[in-house]
């Protein structure tokens, strides 16, 4: 019976190059990677070198936006330097003042145009949004949103005007379609509204398209799977994914009409109670004697309501995210 011939085992390096002695082993793949990682000192140069990057964005967010905070919070708890004492004593009636009599009602009215202006512009622009992410031609799709990012920021003296010469009470198209007949007036708060929705409906429709990008065929391809119509889909899939994104736009859309102010001075002046006509009267010495400071505690007042916006936006912003990464 013959037997299994017994294996004979593969000679090592050191055997083949004819070496007595073994070689040093070869290094692991463990080691060699624990050789190759960056040392923790160079994570940390990396990381304050990325602070360095971002110091020339933090000095100038500092200097234009912090030095100017801290200077309207002093002034609105001081008093003005035509006051009877010198002025520089601490106070609290600039503060008091701002929140009563013609002030409140100026700032009431202002809350009540940025909330009416914001959700028109959030219903007007959803629909206007979603033909822009659902449409096949490239054309269309760039047009609109290059004629979005202008007219959103298209205000000021130059919007007014072009409203006055349209459908101001001598306008073109007040006079020939006879709006003036109907109850038409653009320097009221209605006219006013209207004109607040040419810059905010654009605004919108920027905020909200990425959103609507964002939304996964899959998630309508299921729906539809299930016997659901675009109704259901709408109602019960992409609305509640797009609801943290409709509430961020709506917050931003009632900033920036909050804080408009170019166009509501050159197009109704005073005729509709602004908090930010108020400032401007202020700043301009249409106060009484020793109440300088007014308009410090004004502005202040919207400093307060714009933290509050910026609160309740930012974690609807970093939700909407997590649903449309």
């Amino acid at each position: 019976m013959t037997t299994a011939p017994t294996p004979v085992p593969a000679s090592t390096p050191a055997a083949q190059s004819g070496g007595g002695a073994p070689g040093p082993a070869a290094p692991s793949t463990a080691s060699a990677r624990t050789a190759k990682a960056p040392r923790p000192g160079r994570r940390r140069s990396g990381g304050s070198r990325a602070w360095l990057g971002a110091l020339p964005l933090i000095l100038f967010f500092a200097i234009g936006f912090g030095l100017p905070a801290v200077a309207i919070a002093i002034g609105a708890f001081t008093t003005s330097s035509d006051a009877p004492d010198g002025g520089g004593t601490f106070t609290t009636d600039n503060l008091t003042s701002s929140l009563q009599g013609a002030y409140w009602t100026a700032m009431w009215g202002s809350v009540k145009l940025s909330l009416l202006t914001a959700l028109i512009s959030t219903i007007v622009g959803l629909p206007l949004a979603q033909a822009v992410a659902t449409s096949r031609f490239r054309m269309f799709r760039e047009a609109v949103m290059s004629a979005s990012g202008v007219l959103a920021n298209f205000g000021g003296v130059p919007l007014a005007f072009m409203f006055v010469a349209t459908l101001g009470n001598s306008g073109e198209v007040t006079k020939r379609l006879g709006l003036t007949k109907h109850g038409w007036n653009l320097y009221t708060f209605s006219g006013l509204s209207v004109v607040y929705l040419y810059f905010l409906v654009p605004l919108m429709v920027i905020t909200i398209t990425p959103a609507l990008e964002g939304l996964k065929s899959q998630w309508r391809e299921a729906a539809s799977n299930n016997g659901a119509t675009a109704v259901q889909y709408w109602r019960h899939v992409a609305l509640p994914v797009l609801l943290p994104s409709l509430l961020g736009g709506f917050v931003l859309l009632f900033g920036a009409s909050f804080a408009a102010y170019a166009t509501a001075e050159a197009m109704v002046g005073s005729s509709v109670p602004l908090i930010s006509m108020q400032i401007g009267d202020a700043l301009s010495g249409n106060v009484l004697v020793g109440q300088g400071n007014l308009a410090l505690a004004l502005g202040l007042d919207m400093i307060v309501v714009a933290c509050l916006v910026m609160a309740v936006y930012l974690p609807l912003q970093r939700r909407s995210a997590k649903w449309l990464a």
